[in-house]
């Protein structure tokens, strides 16, 4: 992504938060946002969207419609990961086979890492199995995502991300070009010593 449209997507994202809390949080213009099918307006819907007025059908819905990395990461971010049903649904869609669905599964899980302060470590732990059962997926989107999640779960605290080094290390093993970058990149962030020092300091 070059810096320009880099600027343009930090602008854009910065105007819909500053329209989304003018709006509120409103479950029936999120709906109309999202069924107008515009880019910038499906953003939106999950900005002002109310996590415990979304059901399971509404989550299948819009996860069918989902054609981008950016609506993705902002659905999933910004109300997905907030509801009743995000770890089944982290579940269950990391089992499709559709990319886009796939991804989210996995884009979930990473959310789910950053935002659940209160989670327990095991909550994290059941979604290795998973990362490893996708890392030779050569689809960038689902690479992209199973990277995502490992990083982040293996931030969490020292005692997941040494369980994370362990997972990366296995999948490096892999005989996968996607499965050794996956690991390699994640292996650079977790090892790294600015993230050893946080954890570190957090403990």
């Amino acid at each position: 992504m070059g810096l320009i449209l880099k600027i343009f997507m930090v602008l854009l994202c910065l105007f819909l938060k500053k329209i989304a809390k003018q709006i509120g949080k409103d479950h029936q213009i999120s709906q109309q946002l999202w069924d107008s099918g515009i880019y910038e307006a499906r953003i939106l819907a999950g900005l002002v969207g109310k996590p415990n007025k979304v059901t399971k059908r509404q989550m299948e819905k819009w996860v069918n419609d989902f054609d981008s990395w950016g609506v993705c990461d902002s659905i999933c971010s910004n109300l997905f990961d907030k509801t009743q049903f995000a770890y089944s649904k982290a579940f269950e869609w990391s089992k499709r086979k559709e990319e886009f669905i796939k991804g989210v599964g996995l884009v979930m899980i990473a959310c789910l890492s950053v935002h659940d302060k209160e989670a327990n470590n095991k909550k994290f732990e059941q979604f290795f199995p998973i990362i490893k059962r996708e890392a030779d997926d050569q689809r960038n989107f689902i690479r992209k995502a199973i990277n995502w999640a490992l990083r982040q779960i293996g931030k969490r605290n020292i005692v997941l991300n040494k369980k994370a080094i362990v997972v990366a290390k296995q999948i490096q093993k892999m005989d996968s070009k996607s499965a050794k970058w996956i690991a390699n990149d994640a292996l650079r962030e977790l090892t790294s010593e600015a993230v050893q020092k946080r954890l570190v300091a957090k403990k």
